[in-house]
């Protein structure tokens, strides 16, 4: 029986750099590599909803600071 690794035909893209800096040869890349992905920015948006905790503080004064809240279980001294 044939090995069904043999029968593999995608390969990487060439890279620049080495480990943590290794990126894709942009001039090697093609319009056939990559993928078409039409919803990301709806999908994205769903996945990204701002909410409360993440909306500026409207209540405070232009240029004031809001102080965090103290931690219930360390003492002020």
């Amino acid at each position: 029986m044939a090995d069904p690794r043999d029968k593999a035909a995608a390969s990487l893209p060439p890279t620049l750099g080495e480990g943590c800096l290794a990126r894709y040869d942009p001039d090697a890349l093609s319009a056939d590599d990559g993928t078409e992905f039409p919803g990301a920015a709806a999908l994205w948006q769903q996945l990204n909803r701002p909410d409360a905790a993440s909306a500026p503080a409207t209540d405070a004064p232009a240029g004031k600071q809001i102080p965090a809240p103290r931690r219930a279980d360390r003492s002020s001294r």
